[in-house]
């Protein structure tokens, strides 16, 4: 398959429908790279980072950074094609809970969500705003999917929440979100979907302590993050990674405003692992569907209306 075509496809939101099709595409771009590649860029601060050059079919453009540690290669492409909705089936029996089978779901979404990312990385000049936002829609669609395929009852949409003034419902107030999870009529899980937290953090911290404080309730949010890296340099033989992830922001918000009832990454930063505050709230997303997601699925929530997902105006 050809680059050109390979773009066609990661542009097209209608070509992702289901699990398989997030699955066909990632078989398909690391079927590309294996011989199609101008050059294979190791990050000069972190080196398991890698950037991939395309030719001249992809106007050269460099990739976002790649975690070579999470990213699967093409010969370990059977991992995500088939253990992965293997372990999805059975995420809920014990035996399942495993090391490996944790670590299969991580990378598994990883890599097929980086591979969609990547390959818009080779639209043209000028095209990069069309890139970030086809890439988070697709994103938050994909782990829509994957706890759709566990058996949870989610969707986007609006979530309308009654005003009770004085023990009488006086109106509701209506607000958007990436993930509503609920039970039958019950709002069981509010949930932010974003391929990083770089300017969306404040007003997810923010929208929980608004929505409790304007509702009276205390429903769950949680947020789910792909990575927090970017590139940095001006030249291949400079590229490295930075981190956009602001720890003071993070601590600052869970301290004195409220915590978010859980924060999920694939791809974690070393500080989210050693830091106090930080490692106490942050985690890999196995942690969310292994055990997490079923914990919070069983606690009191509200009855609300939810509208259904309006595909026309997905937001990354």
């Amino acid at each position: 398959m050809k680059l050109t075509e390979l773009v066609t496809w990661a542009s097209n939101k209608e070509q992702f429908t289901n699990l398989d099709n997030y699955i066909e595409f990632c078989r398909a771009f690391l079927d590309y790279i294996r011989t199609n590649i101008q050059a294979d860029i190791v990050s000069k601060n972190e080196t398991h980072y890698h950037f991939l050059q395309y030719k001249e079919e992809g106007f050269y453009n460099v990739t976002r950074p790649l975690n070579y540690n999470l990213m699967y290669s093409v010969k370990e492409r059977s991992v995500f094609t088939q253990a992965f909705k293997n372990v999805l089936e059975n995420i809920r029996l014990k035996k399942t809970n495993t090391p490996a089978n944790r670590e299969i779901v991580n990378r598994s979404i990883y890599t097929i969500q980086q591979s969609i990312g990547a390959t818009l990385d080779a639209l043209p000049a000028g095209m990069s705003n069309k890139a970030r936002k086809v890439n988070g829609d697709l994103f938050e669609r994909f782990i829509r999917f994957i706890l759709t395929f566990v058996g949870i009852d989610c969707t986007s949409g609006v979530v309308h929440v009654p005003i009770v003034v004085d023990g009488c419902e006086e109106f509701s107030m209506s607000y958007q979100h990436d993930l509503v999870i609920r039970s039958g009529k019950v709002v069981k899980i509010i949930g932010s979907v974003k391929t990083s937290s770089k300017d969306r953090l404040d007003k997810i911290f923010i929208d929980k302590f608004l929505f409790s404080k304007l509702t009276g309730t205390s429903i769950p949010h949680i947020a789910i993050f792909l990575n927090d890296v970017q590139r940095k340099g001006r030249s291949p033989k400079s590229y490295g990674i930075s981190a956009t992830f602001l720890p003071g922001h993070f601590k600052g918000y869970t301290v004195k405003l409220n915590p978010l009832d859980g924060v999920y990454y694939f791809d974690i930063r070393p500080n989210m692992l050693t830091e106090p505050i930080l490692k106490e709230h942050i985690k890999t997303f196995d942690y969310f569907l292994f055990g997490d997601l079923w914990n919070l699925m069983s606690k009191k929530a509200i009855v609300a209306k939810i509208e259904p997902e309006n595909t026309n105006n997905d937001e990354s």
